[in-house]
């Protein structure tokens, strides 16, 4: 399945985040804030298949991530998290860098959807739903 590098500051939604994709088979690496997930790319060349990230987050954001990632890794999907309406129409100016935005509170079965969606296209995403 996918590498998954999944960026979230609140523990809980991360672990929940992470045993749902590990549900699909995906290998899913965990990084608290922006900064953090630079670092992992970096240092692992991008060798990603999807950024799944919270908006608000300290050090840096879900956004100046998604810019950072885009430009460095421009092969890399993006998918963002935020339960802030805020914050959602904050990454609406991302729409060619950003697969989508899903709004947190989530279902187990809406996160998987949305991973799915950003890997493989929407219509591919809904014969695996």
């Amino acid at each position: 399945m996918a590498r998954i590098l999944l960026t979230e500051d609140d523990e809980s939604v991360r672990a929940f985040v992470k045993r749902a994709l590990e549900l699909d088979g995906h290998e899913v690496t965990e990084a608290e804030d922006g900064g953090i997930a630079l670092e992992v790319l970096n240092a692992q060349r991008g060798d990603f298949d999807l950024l799944l990230s919270d908006i608000m987050m300290p050090v840096m954001d879900g956004i100046a991530l998604a810019l950072s990632v885009a430009r460095d890794y421009p092969n890399l999907s993006i998918l963002l998290m935020t339960g802030f309406a805020d914050q959602r129409e904050r990454a609406f100016g991302l729409e060619n860098l950003v697969s989508d935005v899903v709004s947190k509170p989530f279902t187990l079965a809406e996160i998987r959807l949305a991973v799915a969606r950003a890997l493989v296209g929407p219509a591919a995403a809904e014969k695996i739903a």
